[in-house]
């Protein structure tokens, strides 16, 4: 049973943590997530239809531990011209202004964002990974949104050669 739940999910929470943290720290954040699950599987809720909120839930709270070589990595990116590209994950390009932008936010709202745009989450997987109510979830992301649409524009002009 806790097989196919690793052979479903391990791919996404590892794409997701490398996203975040690279992907040689990503592989041993991923695995011990799954090592968290198992030691909790008997905790696990079985009226839950998907496991995989509850697994970004433990990978986001073991993200908290590494938060510091995040926050460098992150003002590594945004010391770079922006002219430059770096792949944090296929089709994902992390450039000088995102670094930047994402440093901005507080590690709460930096990890919803990414859960929702990078991991893909819903409103409602995102509340129940966060452990935060629907409500919460919405207004955060709104929040967010809103903080960085300006902080991107200027990226976003010149990727689309000076037209926003």
């Amino acid at each position: 049973m806790f097989a196919h739940i690793f052979d479903r999910h391990f791919p996404a929470i590892y794409r997701f943590l490398s996203g975040r943290v690279g992907p040689g720290l990503a592989e041993d954040i991923a695995s011990e997530t799954f090592v968290v699950a198992f030691r909790r599987r008997v905790a696990y809720d079985l009226d839950r239809a998907d496991a995989a909120p509850w697994l970004y839930g433990i990978a986001v709270n073991l993200l908290r531990q590494y938060r510091r070589s995040e926050e460098r990595r992150f003002r590594a990116y945004a010391r770079v011209a922006s002219s430059d590209v770096h792949h944090v994950e296929a089709g994902a390009p992390l450039d000088s202004a995102i670094a930047e932008a994402l440093l901005d936010l507080s590690q709460p709202d930096r990890s919803l964002i990414l859960l929702y745009a990078w991991a893909g989450l819903s409103y409602e997987q995102l509340a129940e990974a966060l452990e935060l109510p629907i409500g919460t979830v919405r207004s955060r992301l709104s929040r967010t949104r809103s903080k960085l649409r300006p902080l991107l524009e200027p990226a976003l002009a010149r990727e689309q050669g000076g037209a926003v």
